[in-house]
């Protein structure tokens, strides 16, 4: 994997305006997984320019703040902060601009993500909090906006790309060396939902190369990465040709139908012959001792193959996120979801069936337009009926440009919206407690993240399905077929009994030894374990 060098997109800009000559730069992120991803090809993009990473806002010559439009409160969050490091760093009124090249009498404040595509003419002209406004399929051009801004030039690029999928930018980590990692598949949504505002700030869906994915992966296993999430905003929808890599096209199974039966899309599904499935099944085959998950998936999505590879892979997570939104099918229409109450729960029943050991976690909004009260109580009735393990619910807040801002009436007062929500979330933490409670005794593969913020004597990890545990930290078995002892470190892989079911999110485990993903897939008789429904 290489980066591209700004100059030689702009040869008539002098390379030693693009570079950064030692400057610094600070970025905070807000939003989704995918944001966070983004951030990393920030941080990559800025370095190969010459700029470095501070640690402190105050220290910092530019400011960036990677940001979330999705709902109404993200993005107030952020013109609160926005308006807060305008404090921080002493300016006041319009940008000061300094001469080419030179260091500024107060740092750059540059704005990315999702609400610099929505926001670009308030964000510069009205407010004038920011100097530069760059979108999520431009950060290859950071560097040249930069420039712009210290030369007193207009500094925006939010143009949406059908190809940019920053396949050849390595991505630079916080906080690498870590036990977890992020690893952008692809960008963009076709879906078009009518309550999303997506496709609009991120464009239209393209799939990063194969290739290019699995070098990415190969460098964090070689790094020590025990967990790789594959991201996209509808990952599962991923598609292309073909892998570019010998042996693997030649395993591909014949083209399948790429929807579930009873389900729909917008816009006709990407052609291609290597699809999600195959993708995780390959990248899980090459490193059996990396845990793979993947976010955010769409419902139409979950075709039979990939059901068969989370149950038959050891190393692919049995964890499924399934985005109802909500339990009414009239809902589900005027949203634009692409299937019926009946056909989500069709889905729920194969998956229940064919991989008992799962869990599901969900997304919900209250209060959609039109939403009546009897909607809202087949939404209840919904989270009963599957008792999901998480779940992200919010009320529903209107968003410009969206199919429900142009012909949809938000007509709900914000107290019925809020009501309803608290009934979800309500309703939602008793189903995830009940989940929890069946899980004490059970014995579980955990990876260990880290320790405990709240206990240096604690280690924190997570389940297969994605459950947070904490349990102590002290001496346990080598392995599992071995009566010698050892202390863990984050990135061990070890397994423990559930003792505890401390609430909705959290359990309590005693660790039993240190093992590997192979062993404990082929030992569960060794722990005497072979009668417990969870082995997950």
């Amino acid at each position: 994997i290489h980066t591209v060098d700004a100059t030689s997109r702009h040869p008539f800009v002098l390379g030693s305006l693009l570079h950064g000559a030692g400057r610094t730069f600070f970025l905070e992120t807000y939003g989704c997984q995918m944001n966070v991803s983004d951030s990393e090809v920030v941080r990559a993009v800025l370095r190969d320019s010459g700029y470095s990473p501070s640690g402190s806002l105050g220290d910092a010559d530019v400011v960036l703040i990677n940001t979330c439009a999705i709902r109404e409160g993200a993005e107030q969050r952020v013109w609160h902060r926005l308006r807060e490091v305008n404090a921080l760093i002493g300016r006041k009124g319009p940008p000061r601009r300094s001469s080419c090249g030179s260091q500024r009498a107060v740092p750059m404040v540059g704005l990315l993500g999702c609400m610099a595509e929505r926001l670009k003419g308030r964000l510069l002209e009205d407010e004038r909090l920011v100097d530069v406004v760059c979108g999520p399929d431009a950060y290859r051009e950071l560097p040249r906006l930069l420039t712009q801004a210290s030369t007193d030039q207009a500094a925006i690029d939010v143009r949406l790309s059908l190809e940019e999928t920053y396949a050849d930018v390595a991505p630079v980590r916080e906080a690498d060396g870590g036990v977890s990692a992020f690893v952008s598949i692809m960008r963009g949504c076709n879906n078009m939902c009518s309550y999303c505002i997506v496709p609009f700030t991120r464009g239209r869906e393209r799939s990063r190369p194969f290739a290019s994915i699995a070098e990415e992966v190969r460098g964090l296993a070689a790094r020590g990465y025990k967990e790789v999430t594959l991201l996209g905003q509808n990952v599962n929808s991923y598609a292309v040709h073909d892998s570019g890599a010998q042996g693997v096209d030649e395993e591909l199974p014949p083209l399948a139908p790429p929807l579930r039966k009873g389900f729909r899309s917008m816009v006709p599904p990407a052609k291609g012959r290597l699809r999600f499935a195959a993708l995780i099944q390959s990248l899980a085959s090459e490193h059996p001792e990396v845990r793979f998950r993947f976010t955010s998936p769409h419902p139409k999505d979950f075709p039979d193959d990939l059901l068969r590879v989370v149950g038959e892979v050891p190393n692919v997570c049995e964890a499924l996120h399934i985005p109802a939104q909500s339990g009414s099918s009239a809902v589900l229409t005027a949203m634009r979801r692409g299937y019926s109450r009946e056909t989500y729960l069709e889905l729920i029943e194969q998956v229940r069936q064919q991989l008992p050991r799962a869990s599901i976690s969900s997304d919900f909004i209250s209060g959609f337009c039109g939403e009546t009260e009897e909607d809202h109580q087949l939404t209840l009735s919904l989270l009963r009926l599957v008792r999901f393990e998480k779940a992200f619910m919010f009320a529903y807040s209107l968003r410009e440009k969206t199919h429900a801002h142009r012909h949809l009436a938000d007509e709900l007062p914000e107290e019925v919206k809020q009501r309803r929500l608290r009934e979800v979330i309500a309703t939602f933490n008793e189903g995830a407690r009940a989940s929890n409670d069946a899980e004490v005794g059970r014995i579980h593969l955990l990876l260990v993240d880290s320790l405990s913020k709240k206990s240096a004597e604690e280690w924190v990890g997570r389940t297969d399905s994605n459950k947070r545990v904490v349990f102590g930290r002290r001496p346990v078995r080598a392995s599992l077929s071995t009566a010698s002892e050892v202390l863990l470190s984050a990135g061990d892989y070890v397994a423990v009994r559930v003792t505890e079911s401390i609430s909705a999110n959290t359990l309590r485990a005693v660790p039993l030894a240190r093992t590997s993903i192979s062993e404990f897939a082929h030992s569960q008789f060794q722990l005497g374990v072979a009668h417990l429904p969870c082995f997950g």
